[in-house]
């Protein structure tokens, strides 16, 4: 009598706690082991393997995760499970690592004046033709964390809440935050709403612990500084 076929157990068929990707969006990628991490760029397995199991065969078989750095574009897709799709999904997460690591904090931008800001964003939003609300994440060093598109349209208190502003800059673990929007008009010169807004999230952020360092306004060629104006 030929011998029943073992039952393989699918990534589906895990418990929720054992699957890479949940585990990854529950517990963060810390807890992963290379196999899982592996796994999930994998995405699927062969017909007798899960992705695990076939991540966990190309470590052990060919020396750990520095193999996948190392091997050539040819050398991967030859291991059986693996085509020049995933092939392709590997070398691109190592091409994202290494660039990642060769980027320092240092290379951060460093905001010390209202002019740094006009450095850093004001062409991009000097020829806009709407209003552009965006915040310049800070940490506690004024290094840009990065610059977040709050709304788009005439700037108002209804259109631009504080809940939305300060949910982003929490997500970033940003110390202090600096509001930046443009004047399609090309005049940076504050308006009663601009004081307004600028009031409202000046109070919103020391109430959170997130300061509002300033609030600049793009024009063409030219910009305004609402703290260096006398407004915060």
């Amino acid at each position: 009598m030929p011998a029943r076929p073992e039952y393989h157990l699918t990534i589906k068929e895990m418990p929720p706690d054992q699957r890479p990707r949940e585990r990854l969006i529950s517990f963060g990628p810390a807890v992963l082991s290379n196999a899982e991490i592996l796994a999930i760029l994998l995405g699927t397995g062969t017909g007798d393997e899960t992705s695990i199991e076939l991540a966990q065969r190309i470590l052990t078989s060919h020396g750990g995760i520095s193999f996948l750095a190392e091997a050539s574009v040819e050398e991967l897709i030859s291991i059986r499970g693996i085509g020049p799709a995933k092939t392709a999904q590997i070398k691109a997460a190592i091409e994202l690592g290494k660039r990642l690591a060769s980027t320092t904090r240092w290379e951060r931008p460093a905001i010390k004046s209202p002019l740094d800001v006009f450095h850093l964003i004001g062409e991009d939003m000097r020829y806009l033709d709407r209003e552009n609300f965006n915040a310049i994440m800070l940490n506690t060093k004024n290094y840009v964390l990065g610059i977040d598109a709050i709304s788009v349209g005439s700037l108002n208190a209804s259109l631009v809440h504080p809940r939305e502003l300060f949910k982003r800059a929490i997500l970033k673990s940003a110390a202090a935050i600096i509001l930046v929007h443009n004047h399609p008009s090309g005049d940076p010169q504050p308006s009663e709403e601009d004081k307004l807004v600028t009031r409202k999230m000046v109070e919103a952020g020391g109430i959170i612990g997130i300061e509002v360092l300033d609030h600049i306004i793009i024009g063409d060629g030219r910009f305004a500084s609402l703290r260096e104006q006398g407004f915060m």
